[in-house]
């Protein structure tokens, strides 16, 4: 038996990354999924985001452990989309436990030469995409006797400052404030809310051209490599690692929506490699 037997989890940003990840860890102890992802392009993001390909790739790994799986492509920032997605996954798959609000996106500059563009696309994806994503969730998590879990991927940058990325550390200081007041709002409801803040994660956001060109702006643009820019990410860390697993966020979050967490809520985890206090 697994430890989410006869749940419905509803994952964003679910294409690839850490989203695919958390869609294959909850399903691999039982539960069913709804997965959306944005599947497309959005302009003030350098580095390519997911496909229809990658979420098609998704639904398969999913199913490969014979749960069953809702995937559709959908923008957070799209109030109608996501309760439309919210909704038909409830009505096929019966009901919803779990929320894993982790659609998210990065770029890079001072913010003194911060285009409109770079700060409203951060702010609406990994601010108010969060909202959007959890405000579409609660009347399904309310009606379920023992209430459910609401996870956000928040991060590191949520807890502290980091340069270049003023934008990203304050949509996700914004998490903050907004898991706190959620887990106040929802507790009468026995539905926890908890945020996960991780270190650089071993997906596609860290490891392109555009991220490695910033890491490296002594090295001409284009040349940077993985190599040259691991060091620079293993000094953020306390212990010595480059950057964590997407899977590792995964097993803090399936702690956090099982019931091994039952009365834990309003907590922000750090799976950050000691980050947060080197």
């Amino acid at each position: 038996m697994g430890q989410l037997d006869g749940k419905v989890a509803f994952i964003t940003g679910a294409a690839r990354g850490q989203g695919r990840s958390h869609a294959i860890r909850l399903a691999q102890e039982g539960a069913d999924i709804i997965a959306v992802d944005i599947c497309k392009q959005i302009d003030s993001v350098a580095y390519p985001l997911a496909t229809p390909d990658d979420l098609a790739e998704t639904v398969e790994l999913v199913e490969s452990f014979g749960r069953k799986i809702v995937a559709q492509e959908a923008d957070v920032r799209d109030t109608a989309a996501i309760n439309a997605a919210v909704d038909e996954g409830v009505a096929r798959l019966g009901r919803l436990d779990i929320v894993c609000a982790n659609a998210g996106i990065a770029t890079f500059g001072p913010v003194a030469e911060m285009s409109d563009d770079m700060w409203d696309d951060m702010i609406d994806v990994n601010l108010s995409g969060v909202f959007k994503t959890v405000r579409a969730s609660v009347p399904h998590l309310k009606r379920n006797e023992r209430g459910g879990a609401i996870v956000v991927t928040s991060s590191a940058a949520g807890l502290r400052a980091a340069q270049n990325l003023g934008h990203y550390a304050a949509a996700k200081h914004g998490l903050t404030g907004l898991v706190k007041t959620l887990a106040i709002e929802l507790a009468p409801f026995h539905i926890r809310v908890n945020a996960v803040n991780p270190t650089s994660v071993n997906t596609d956001m860290i490891h392109n051209q555009h991220t490695y060109d910033m890491f490296r702006p002594d090295l001409p643009e284009g040349t940077a490599t993985t190599e040259d820019v691991g060091a620079g990410f293993q000094r953020s860390n306390l212990i010595p690692v480059k950057w964590v697993e997407a899977a590792d966020i995964s097993n803090a979050i399936l702690w956090l929506v099982s019931d091994a967490a039952r009365y834990v809520t309003g907590v922000q985890l750090p799976v950050d490699a000691g980050a947060g206090v080197k």
